[in-house]
């Protein structure tokens, strides 16, 4: 790679043109140029930390990096980031473009983020898996875009080799929330403060986790489940299911969740018809899920069906507590609940 030509008046030592030219060429080569405030760089066996550069005509569009964040080797940063005060972003650390990384977060590495993300003060993604079985293999965490993560989140990376947790998009992670190795969330979940899943769990798009919920490895909750606060899962959860309590049973459907997310009454119908079979009928699970098939044909009700039949611990018993006493008592949401059943 050719020295760079100083400028008129440049004193600065040929070290420090020949480190800026090879920046200059590696951000191009990557396309989605960023200027770092600071940045290790290896040439010829010699190591710069360049810092603070002003005045550079080469690299549009700066990402704004506080100068008390650490950022490693061969770290890759997009456009238009904000990185601020004492984060830390480990060896090949990978973020898109647009995110806002406030004050202490730690993007261990294996990480890898898309775009217009927040992470919190003190949110910690891709450390090491809470996993005896863990012995330093290469293993990711890839995280999609227009996640909001808050304060003290964390996210560990998978746990045998070239393994991922993988997070999709818009989802919104309160304070404390844990997320597990290898886990895969969908879509426009909510989990709730001091949500814990443990390792290898699958939360499909628009689950509701309220707080303070603990859920097994390897459960999966399904499409518009929703789970109540201080609830302990370890069955599966069908889409569209409400359910609470320690073990955890399933109550009802999500009426709310699935009016909000444009299921219209035809198909809301269907899937209180499915539900119905499931935990009201007497019938078995096979029973039911026969019943199902034969009867009932939207989409909606199909995935719920097919959840169903690729079940490795189950899924959820009914709850049992349809009483008068409990009719008495239930919420206002409850009681919706119900009213769509009968």
């Amino acid at each position: 790679m050719g020295q760079e030509e100083a400028p008129a008046g440049d004193d600065r030592p040929s070290a420090h043109r020949l480190a800026r030219s090879a920046l200059g060429a590696r951000f191009r080569m990557l396309g989605n140029p960023v200027y770092p405030i600071r940045s290790n760089v290896r040439i010829d066996g010699f190591e710069f930390v360049i810092s603070n550069w002003k005045g550079c005509d080469i690299i549009p569009n700066m990402s704004e990096i506080h100068p008390s964040a650490i950022i490693g080797k061969q770290v890759e940063i997009g456009v238009h980031n904000i990185i601020g005060p004492n984060a830390i972003l480990e060896d090949g650390v990978k973020i898109g473009s647009h995110n806002k990384i406030l004050a202490g977060a730690y993007l261990a590495r294996g990480t890898e983020i898309g775009n217009y993300n927040t992470l919190h003060m003190h949110a910690v993604i891709g450390h090491e898996p809470q996993d005896l079985a863990y012995q330093g293999q290469e293993t990711f965490a890839k995280i999609g875009s227009k996640n909001v993560i808050r304060e003290f989140v964390t996210i560990h990376r998978g746990t045998k080799e070239g393994t991922a947790t993988v997070i999709g998009d818009e989802n919104f992670l309160m304070a404390y929330c844990h997320i597990a190795h290898n886990c895969h969330l969908g879509n426009n979940i909510i989990m709730v403060n001091q949500a814990s899943l443990t390792g290898h769990c699958v939360v499909e798009d628009r689950a509701f986790l309220s707080g303070m919920t603990g859920f097994h490895q390897f459960t999966r909750i399904g499409t518009l489940a929703m789970v109540s606060a201080l609830t302990a899962i370890n069955k599966d959860i069908p889409p569209y299911v409400v359910c609470g309590g320690r073990p955890g049973v399933a109550q009802g459907i999500n009426v709310v969740g699935m009016r909000r997310a444009g299921i219209g009454p035809q198909v809301r119908a269907e899937i209180k018809e499915a539900y119905k079979l499931l935990y009201r009928s007497g019938l078995n699970v096979s029973q039911a899920v026969d019943r199902i098939k034969n009867s009932l044909k939207s989409p909606e009700v199909a995935h719920m069906v097919e959840f169903i039949e690729t079940s490795k611990r189950g899924i959820l018993d009914g709850s049992g507590v349809d009483t008068i006493s409990h009719r008495k008592n239930r919420s206002p949401f409850e009681a919706e609940t119900a009213e769509e059943l009968e």
